[in-house]
């Protein structure tokens, strides 16, 4: 082997590395580097780009001294630096969520460990006032050595951060030869065993910098808010850190149009490398996610300048509440991964800003890092944009608790957890190196307001140890570790340098239960409402608790995108999506990763959209119709939202516009209600609502004038409430003169009107065909339907619905009576659904009555059998033609809506296609229905199919079969029925977010003993746009 085993061995994380610092780039004079514009330094080198590339299935294989001078690479293919080798076709995609994929043995790791080799060939050209140089990594998963012209430079690990060698004893003038040996795994490896794909290579950003010999080698700033006396002050606090002295500094602060607020000019000193300066500012502007201002800092010395921007700000825990500038603050944050279905880890500067942009759109103020340190760039973009940040350390071993254990209980597995790595004092450097690598590098970032020790890795000595050396290092940031709760319980651990109680997942029991028992900190979701497929549907009951609990300072989503790996194209040019177990891997976890807000490309699920609602900037508290005075609530920390939104109003009454117009502004203070009146002209009858919507008043970087922020929908109250096109649709059309003709036989019943012929099958209790004007509707017979494709958030309960045999049930009609008057055709039928095996799931009285115009109207009484569990759903489902392609409905659009998942919806009548309702999540399942409907409307352009009913109803309209969406795995795979399938629901049981959290709360569980299902269906030849 031509390299030191220290891949394998604790006690070499690095070897020739620069101690941790402050992330900055260097200039020979002032130039602005923040946020995206480094590369104007002249101090700077970006090394990236193609290089050569050999990759090895095993380490062993690796014989040849690749990076020697006269080393031949011309054999070798080009990769892109920065990338990862799975990604450019080398290697295979593995994707876990806890499990290693690799045996448990620390230290040790594969002894085939795969490894690459890249070779690059660069120009360099000295700068006599910048000799040294030094060359940096940001991001190299798992573990690297270095070579520059044939020579040794250094070792190190930790992917997720900065590695910095300083070779300017290497380096020559013109060309030169950097060549990088990374391997897939090491013993750091045990430490990153986050949620996520497993890639390896370079893949973030490589670059020399070229440094004086003297010069600033670190700097910390500190804020502190002037307070009593000092009120209307702010004090910047700066130590300074020299590689051998103090050399004469300059130090400036200039407000954000340039004009000098604060100087220092510092004498050098011989016999100390580091200094403390104190700058005041009179009257400052400080930073915060609404404004976020920031302020130039200028370190100058004889050949250097650095520059960089500093933010005004203090966080704090007052009276168990997280305080940001003595205000009470929540986050409003979501987890984000750096992923990309195409680049995978290695995320530009384009593809950060448009999350950002997307974040700020849906009314995020917060991320957490999840699970390791973004690129520095990423930070200073939260700076710029106003985003409160948990920086998260490189640290997950989640597999520890899934090692093999004769009791597999999660009581046992919890309490034996931290022994091989959390409570292990062999571990205790590596651990405390992480944490250190992101707290210095990122500890300059305003938006940096919390230190996460990392996530899910348990809890004992060695995070005790982090802990304390990071509240000693900086007490004025907060500190959070969710996993400080799963530890031998026979022993005892200090808590005392957590500032915060996190927990993922937990009920709203869970966290009401927390907050009766006198808690001593405050309560952090660092992960909730899993977003995963089609979800989540708890959003609102999470905002309503959080809101009223002051100890609630907020939480994260998990997360932010669906991972998966783009794979081609279909030949429809759909985008194919791969996820875990789709590369042929043994060891995965199958689609868990996707389970974002967003798709992997980044357009949006129906959950942000809901998020973006429930978390609207203001609410309407109540609306007075008689005196029309409007009450909202300001949801904003540090805004007026006089300032921050543009209100516009509308009536509408059954789907259509009646009045609109625009508020006057008017103050409401944050976190505070304000009023004002209308003057709106409520309508006499119909389904009536206030419609209340919030615009952004003024365009910021990422969001521009006019974007809709959010908005509310208040009921009115009208002589009669009902919509009144259900109405017409109820009342009775005129009779047909003539009488239906029935024939009965012993399995059916024939009915045949003047316009009509529809066929009712005795064994089942429901119609088999349906001709209407000579047009046949039906592509087969009527069914009840008590199944869905189980969503993702279904994980769990599907288990226990596939053990009802609900996915198998059918019905099964006992008696029949038939009875006729001058104006109609009644049938009553005794039908239970049940399937083999298992015994009657319910029984139902169910009653048909044809009209002689043709119209169905259906009653179906349901007891069910209290042994088996909730239903999915209870409804009837049709298989009509599929040129019945065009919907129409009132009720909750556009988007899909259920019983906890509508907040992005608000009632109206919608127009759209069959095909434009489904919602492609990667897997498939339910998707695309609409509650609190009146009526829908299908028709071919000519015959229509209405149904509607006194009492709201949700349907669902698709071309794929539900057996279709729960056989197929990929969203690509899925094929046509040949049918458009509507389904016509009493109800359907909750979204919830139970793939990674709690079951659906009851309200919305579809659970109810008895129930009457009451419905309409009208046949009818006319054109849409003609009919009421």
């Amino acid at each position: 082997m031509i390299i030191p085993k220290y891949y394998e061995d604790l006690n070499m994380l690095h070897e020739n590395t620069m101690p941790a610092r402050a992330y900055y780039i260097p200039a020979s004079s002032q130039v602005d580097t923040f946020a995206g514009k480094r590369e104007a330094s002249d101090r700077m080198q970006l090394l990236n780009g193609k290089w050569k590339f050999h990759y090895y299935k095993s380490v062993n294989a690796l014989e040849e001294d690749f990076y020697a001078l006269d080393y031949n690479a011309s054999g070798d293919s080009f990769i892109n630096v920065p990338s990862a080798w799975q990604m450019e076709g080398y290697d295979f995609h593995q994707y876990t969520n806890i499990r290693y994929p690799f045996p448990f043995d620390p230290p040790y790791v594969p002894y085939d460990n795969p490894c690459g080799t890249y070779v690059y060939s660069f120009d360099y050209h000295a700068d006599l006032n910048a000799p040294k140089v030094y060359l940096n990594f940001e991001g190299v998963d798992s573990c690297f050595y270095v070579w520059m012209n044939g020579a040794y430079v250094g070792y190190s690990q930790v992917s997720h951060a900065t590695s910095e060698f300083d070779v300017s004893s290497v380096i020559v003038e013109g060309t030169n030869r950097l060549a990088v040996l990374v391997l897939k795994w090491c013993d750091g490896s045990y430490l990153e065993d986050q949620d996520k794909f497993r890639m390896s290579g370079i893949f973030r950003d490589v670059y020399l910098l070229k440094r004086p010999k003297q010069a600033v080698r670190d700097y910390f700033v500190r804020t502190a808010i002037g307070t009593g006396s000092k009120r209307g002050t702010a004090e910047i606090l700066i130590q300074l850190t020299y590689f051998e002295r103090v050399i004469p500094t300059r130090v400036c602060i200039y407000s954000a149009d340039g004009s000098l607020v604060a100087e220092m000019v510092m004498e050098g000193a011989a016999d100390k490398n580091t200094a403390d300066i104190i700058l005041r500012i009179i009257n400052p502007i400080l930073w915060n996610p609404e404004e976020p201002y920031l302020y130039t800092l200028v370190l100058a010395t004889e050949n250097e300048t650095i520059t960089d921007a500093v933010g005004i700000r203090e966080i704090c825990i007052k009276d168990k509440c997280v305080y940001l500038n003595g205000k009470a603050i929540k986050f409003r944050g979501v987890n984000r991964h750096d992923s990309d279905p195409v680049t995978g880890p290695t995320v530009g500067l384009e593809q950060m800003k448009q999350d950002l942009r997307l974040m700020r759109q849906h009314n995020f103020n917060a991320i957490r890092t999840s699970h390791y340190p973004n690129a520095p760039v990423f930070y200073e973009l939260c700076d710029k944009y106003g985003f409160l940040v948990i920086d998260e350390a490189d640290i997950e071993s989640h597999g520890p608790s899934e090692i093999f254990h004769k009791d597999c209980s999660d009581f046992n597995k919890f309490h034996h957890w931290n022994g091989p790595i959390a409570d292990n004092p062999v571990w205790e450097a590596s651990v405390l190196d992480r944490v250190q690598c992101c707290v210095q590098r990122d500890k300059n970032r305003p938006c940096v307001v919390i230190w996460s020790m990392g996530n899910e890795s348990a809890y004992g000595c060695n995070f005790e140890r982090a802990l304390q050396w990071t509240k000693s290092f900086d007490n004025t940031r907060l500190t959070h570790y969710e996993s400080a709760r799963y530890c031998n319980r026979d022993k005892k651990y200090d808590y005392s340098k957590l500032d915060l109680y996190s927990r993922m997942y937990p009920s709203l029991e869970e966290i009401q239960t927390y907050l009766k028992n006198a808690p001593k900190k405050p309560f952090l979701l660092c992960e909730y409402c899993h977003s995963m497929g089609n979800g989540p549907g708890d959003f609102e009951d999470y905002f309503a608790l959080m809101e009223h609990n002051a100890l609630m300072c907020g939480g994260f989503v998990w997360e932010w995108c669906d991972h998966a790996i783009a794979c081609g194209e279909t030949d429809e040019g759909k985008t194919i999506y791969y996820y875990g177990g789709d590369h042929g891997e043994t060891i995965h976890d199958g689609n868990f990763c996707v389970d974002g807000l967003v798709y992997p490309d980044r357009t949006p699920h129906t959950g942000l959209l809901e998020y973006k609602n429930v978390y609207r900037p203001a609410r309407v508290i109540s609306f007075e119709q008689r005196t029309q005075e409007l009450r909202i609530k300001n949801y904003l920390e540090f805004t007026d939202l006089a300032v921050y939104a543009e209100i516009r109003y509308e009536v509408n009454c059954d789907g259509e516009c009646v009045e609109s117009g625009v508020l006057m502004p008017f103050s409401v203070k944050p976190g505070e209600v304000g009023c004002t009146w209308l003057n709106i002209t409520v309508p006499e009858k119909g389904r009536s609502y206030l419609k209340i919507f919030y615009y952004l008043r003024r365009e910021t970087e990422l969001v521009p004038a006019g974007h809709l922020l959010g908005f509310d929908e208040v009921l009115l109250h009208t002589e009669d409430g009902r919509n009144q096109t259900a109405v017409r649709l109820m009342e009775q059309k005129e009779l047909a003169q003539k009488k239906i003709f029935v024939k009965e036989t012993e399995t059916q019943v024939g009915c045949e009107g003047e316009n009509f012929t529809y066929l009712f099958d005795k064994c089942t209790g429901l119609f088999s065909q349906i001709y209407y004007a000579g047009k046949e509707y039906l592509d087969r017979p009527m069914e009840l339907n008590i199944w869905r494709a189980p969503t993702d958030n279904d994980m769990y309960i599907k288990k226990e619905w596939q053990r009802a045999r609900y996915d198998y049930a059918y019905t099964r009609a006992y008696h029949t009576m038939v009875y006729q008057t001058e104006e109609h055709v009644i049938i009553k039928s005794t039908v239970s659904m049940l399937a083999d095996s298992v015994q009657r799931m319910m029984d139902l009285q169910m009653t048909w009555r044809i009209d002689n115009n043709g119209e169905i109207c259906i009653n179906i009484l349901v007891k069910r059998n209290l042994e088996f569990p909730v239903l999915p759903r209870f409804g009837i489902r049709l298989f009509l033609k599929k040129d019945f392609d065009q919907i129409t409905y009132y009720g909750m659009g556009p988007w899909e809506s259920y019983i906890d998942k509508h907040r992005a919806t608000s009632h109206g009548r919608y127009h759209t296609k069959v095909m434009d309702l489904h919602e492609p999540y990667l897997r498939p399942q339910e998707n695309g229905s609409h509650m609190d409907c009146d009526y829908v409307l299908v028709s071919d352009g000519r015959f229509v199919c209405a149904a509607v009913s006194e009492h709201t109803f949700s349907f669902n309209a698709s071309r794929y079969t539900q057996e279709e969406l729960q056989q197929k795995a990929h969203d690509y795979e899925l094929e046509e029925s040949g049918s458009t399938i509507l389904c016509l629901d009493y109800a359907q049981n909750g979204i919830g977010s139970n793939s990674c959290g709690p079951e659906v709360l009851e309200r919305y569980r579809l659970g109810e003993e008895e129930f009457l299902f009451a419905l309409k269906l009208v046949f009818y030849e006319k054109y849409l746009d003609q009919q009421f």
